[in-house]
């Protein structure tokens, strides 16, 4: 066969060296031009606007992570006292109970003390709200007025006595020897002995007597136990000031109380 006829048979092919711009691919820009035109608005603005733009993102980036990783809590009182010190920052660690782990004794815990603490959720405008979560995503203010900082005492199930004829709390018929009590403090000055609903805490300030915790709200509707689902989060390190940045590791005293059994928990107070 002639090979020039062949060669003449075949298409023309396209000899140019790149495809054609324009119609078929396009430039990125004219693929997204929404995305262009915002950053010509970036770019071609002041550094007020470049600023403003950083600050922004920042703000949101901060407010992303007080929500739902790590979030800074103002110490309002002295009720945890000698631990923490009013106007200290501890930063809560959100993601602690995220997994399936629960409060365990001795842990100082941030929770919402709506329907055990507080009755009524004070009210409060848009406005103020925002400016309140802004201000507390940084340590500024406290949360929420009905955010509470207590050490967890007692878990479901157990069995939180005070005070034995030593004058010492008691867990489940063990004695606990609170070395974390503020200096002059006894375990509580008003007796009670409650057994805790699976589900729910038992918590009490380590400044027991400028505390209003579980023992202050016994016979209030649901008797001064905080519900798991109502913890926030685990209070894991002080933050600010720098001379008292330290972790807030948890205590040894609970160490040897037993678990709940025939006796101590679940069957309800007695003497």
């Amino acid at each position: 066969m002639d090979t020039d006829a062949q060669l003449a048979s075949l298409p023309e092919r396209d000899r140019s060296p790149e495809p054609a711009q324009g119609e078929g691919q396009g430039s990125r820009s004219a693929r997204f031009p929404r995305l262009s035109a915002a950053w010509r608005w970036y770019a071609d603005g002041g550094p007020l606007r470049r600023a403003g733009v950083l600050l922004s993102l920042c703000l949101v980036s901060l407010l992303l992570v007080s929500g739902y990783v790590v979030q800074p809590f103002l110490i309002p009182s002295g009720s945890m006292e000698k631990t923490l010190q009013v106007g200290d920052r501890v930063l809560v660690n959100k993601l602690a109970y995220r997994f399936g782990d629960e409060p365990r004794r001795g842990e100082v815990i941030v929770f919402d003390g709506t329907d055990s603490f507080v009755q009524d959720r004070p009210s409060e405008n848009a406005v103020t709200t925002i400016i309140r979560k802004g201000a507390a995503a940084v340590g500024l203010m406290r949360p929420s007025e009905t955010d509470y900082i207590k050490r967890v005492v007692g878990v479901g199930g157990d069995r939180v006595r005070c005070c034995d004829k030593w004058g010492r709390l008691e867990i489940n018929g063990h004695p606990v020897l609170e070395e974390y009590l503020y200096p002059g403090d006894v375990p509580s000055q008003v007796p009670f002995d409650v057994v805790v609903p699976e589900g729910k805490l038992w918590v009490m300030g380590d400044h027991r007597s400028d505390s209003r915790d579980s023992r202050d709200h016994l016979g209030e509707p649901g008797g001064g136990m905080v519900p798991v689902d109502r913890v926030i989060g685990r209070a894991d390190w002080i933050g600010w000031p720098l001379g008292r940045m330290t972790s807030l590791g948890r205590t040894g005293a609970f160490a040897d109380v037993p678990a709940p059994g025939p006796g101590h928990g679940g069957g309800g107070p007695h003497g």
